[in-house]
């Protein structure tokens, strides 16, 4: 009988606290991103800006996002990881609460694309400091705890904020994510140790040479491509799954917030215990049943008919399951990729392809479905055939580049 999986060590005091400030900063800035879509209906009024403005606004965080990374990258394991974060997080900061302050169509957009800059590099540098801090068996509960933050953004942020935008007007959500990030901000300057460990090995000379020989890496364009794969379907999705669910599964608009709400509650649960079992059994094993899990449950929700509420809760909670099965063991696959001198590096170009593929996905998947003359989405499931596609795609990718990984290991 074969020998029962080994149980990872336990995370140390530091790395406890580290984790817990990481998650943090993933939360805010994700918030800071997600939250501009559900204040359209209040922004557009507002400001007199029609719905082509409106989009601009939204896509240029993550084209700005998207260029900021593949220009940092070159310098991103030349300096003390801690300094880097505090730089771009301060940037941040400031640009959403020039969002807060902002007057006029152009005022905003130009908010954004500052947020966008500075915001779009901090995930990777949160990312690179989670692969430094811990060794490889407790990396797959750090990044399903990171992954946690993106739906407690979505079950605590999202309510929060359009609750304030309500109360008072649409500035305010971003005003309090100032006064938020503020107090992140002074806990990393006080209580985060430096993280300096890999400029020992830095031996590039400059920084157009570091970032080729980061990109010349074979198996780095594997993973770069296996990112960008893996964000296509899922941004595909997105912009159009509250439009699917009132118009093509009948779910009554006051109701919506409740789909979301369920799911995200259940995805802080779930995205931690993924997490566990990833360091428990390996990567692989979780994301192939989480692929197996999304692959069916993107074909039944891409062709719902008219439904119950309760169905299409059901159904959201096991299919983000699957997609965070997916997620979780390729983030631990990603942070052992690239050695520490190249880590800045690689996983700021990562963040940056997945930003703009990100951006491209939404911009296709808006000329592939169309509204129909009874208000339903025409070609909904060939969004979801997308997905399934890269779905296997990357299946076939992830094998390779665990297997050249672990050779070069």
């Amino acid at each position: 009988m074969p020998d029962a999986a080994p149980t990872p060590p336990a995370f140390t005091p530091y790395q406890r606290f580290a984790t817990a400030l990481l998650t943090l900063l993933q939360f805010a800035v994700i918030l800071d991103f997600m939250i501009m879509s559900p204040l359209g209906a209040l922004i557009m009024p507002s400001m007199g800006m029609t719905a082509e403005q409106f989009g601009l606004v939204v896509s240029a965080y993550a084209f700005s996002a998207g260029a900021s990374g593949l220009l940092t990258a070159g310098f991103a394991d030349r300096f003390d990881r801690k300094k880097l974060l505090l730089f771009f997080y301060g940037g941040f900061l400031l640009g959403t609460l020039w969002c807060g302050l902002a007057g006029s169509f152009e005022s905003l957009l130009a908010a954004r694309i500052v947020t966008g800059l500075f915001g779009g590099v901090i995930g990777s540098i949160v990312m690179a400091i989670a692969a430094d801090l811990f060794e490889p068996a407790l990396r797959g509960r750090v990044m399903g705890l990171l992954q946690g933050g993106f739906a407690a953004s979505q079950v605590l942020g999202l309510p929060f904020g359009l609750f304030l935008a309500t109360r008072w007007d649409w500035h305010a959500p971003f005003l309090a994510l100032v006064i938020f990030g503020v107090v992140g901000g002074a806990l990393i300057a006080w209580r985060m140790q430096p993280v300096t460990a890999h400029l020992a090995r830095q031996t590039d000379r400059s920084a157009f040479a570091h970032l080729l020989h980061t990109v010349a890496v074979p198996r780095h364009g594997l993973a770069f491509l296996t990112t960008a794969l893996l964000t296509t379907g899922g941004f595909m999705l997105m912009p159009f799954a509250s439009a699917f669910s009132v118009n093509n599964v009948g779910i009554d608009l006051q109701h919506l917030p409740v789909v979301y709400l369920v799911t995200g509650i259940s995805t802080m649960f779930v995205a931690p215990l993924l997490g566990r079992l990833t360091d428990r059994f390996g990567p692989l094993p979780v994301f192939y049943a989480g692929a197996a899990i999304t692959i069916v449950m993107v074909s039944i929700y891409t062709r719902l008919g008219p439904s119950s509420l309760l169905t299409l809760v059901v159904i959201n909670v096991v299919m983000f399951a699957g997609i965070f099965a997916r997620m979780v063991p390729w983030q631990t696959v990603v942070a052992s990729i690239p050695p520490p001198e190249q880590r800045g590096a690689f996983t700021a170009i990562n963040s940056a392809l997945q930003q703009v593929a990100g951006g491209l996905a939404a911009l296709v998947a808006g000329h592939i479905v169309h509204v129909g003359a009874d208000g339903k989405l025409a070609h909904f499931p060939w969004l979801g055939n997308v997905l399934i596609g890269t779905t296997l795609a990357v299946c076939v990718l992830i094998w390779r580049i665990s297997k050249d990984t672990a050779q070069a290991a």
